[in-house]
């Protein structure tokens, strides 16, 4: 697992090295700056906030999530998009590309050990808004959805065939005009896998459901902190069918603002509660969650 956490631990070293750098930059308030809104998609972490983008702006990013820490050994599973999202006119928003996986597992129950890097699979993403802020409203609601195919498992990383389909609510609220914001998420999130040596050559059906709230504060204008909770529940079945368990994640959140085109977001989840219908009294749920969860994010728009 060492082997590849020092490269995420060494992001978050330089994420904090670019916030003193840019705190001391604008030590001395320029209200002037404070007026330049900002793009409120990747401020809040795990959660996602509203925005879409400029009509016809172009990104390319390089967005990684890892899964840290399961019951009874060590584990690292990871998922590395390299995205390339544009917006063609002010209505809709597409994002699509393929990703890595990364796993380092040893010694957890239920799993078997392995040491890989691999080709994981393919993702699309499609936003459209509902709601856009304006003089009247400081309330922004935006649809997304999602699908990904994967041929890497994301907990276990064995070989599979798993067709995902991730649909949020994204909402922000601008709580002080271009400084403090408060985010949200509702999430859906069905899902089949098949894998022949566990559901006997059919497809094993499972859906997570959840909810989100953050907030982030411009403490100077290009860079936003903040902190996110996350509300987790995990089901048998693609419709909610049969709850098996849910996680409570906390933790906190950056985003700066590098120069006009290019910035990077980063964020740090601990689950802090939970519980798991097999394993009763228990006080977290590391069969569908892991232990801690992080984010990091590097885009340049063009």
């Amino acid at each position: 697992m060492r082997f590849f956490a020092l490269p995420l631990c060494s992001c978050f070293f330089s994420a904090l090295s670019l916030v003193a750098s840019a705190i001391a930059a604008h030590a001395q308030d320029n209200s002037a700056a404070f007026q330049r809104e900002i793009e409120t998609k990747y401020v809040f972490g795990f959660t996602e906030g509203s925005g879409i983008g400029l009509e016809g702006e172009k990104e390319f990013s390089l967005d990684t999530e890892a899964r840290i820490g399961k019951s009874g050994g060590r584990y690292w599973g990871s998922e590395s998009k390299l995205e390339f999202e544009f917006t063609p006119n002010q209505f809709v928003q597409f994002e699509f590309g393929p990703f890595v996986s990364a796993h380092s597992i040893h010694g957890v129950t239920d799993l078997d050990n392995r040491d890989q890097i691999a080709f994981g699979g393919f993702f699309g993403e499609i936003r459209y808004p509902l709601l856009d802020r304006g003089p009247s409203s400081p309330l922004a609601v935006t649809l997304s959805a999602e699908p990904e195919w994967r041929r890497i498992d994301e907990t276990g990383g064995e070989r599979v065939n798993n067709l995902e389909l991730e649909l949020k609510l994204n909402a922000d609220l601008e709580l002080i005009k271009n400084r403090l914001y408060l985010g949200a998420n509702l999430l859906y999130e069905p899902e089949g896998t098949h894998d022949p040596d566990h559901t006997g050559g059919g497809w094993e059906l499972e859906s997570k459901g959840g909810i989100s709230g953050a907030l982030a504060y411009r403490i100077v204008p290009s860079v936003l902190i903040g902190a996110e909770v996350w509300y987790l529940r995990h089901y048998d079945g693609a419709w909610f069918n049969t709850f098996t368990g849910d996680a409570v994640y906390v933790g906190p959140t950056l985003f700066v603002q590098l120069n006009p085109k290019m910035f990077i977001a980063a964020a740090w989840n601990v689950q802090v509660s939970g519980s798991d219908v097999e394993i009763p009294g228990s006080t977290l749920n590391l069969s569908e969650f892991s232990r801690q969860r992080a984010k990091f994010k590097l885009a340049v728009e063009f």
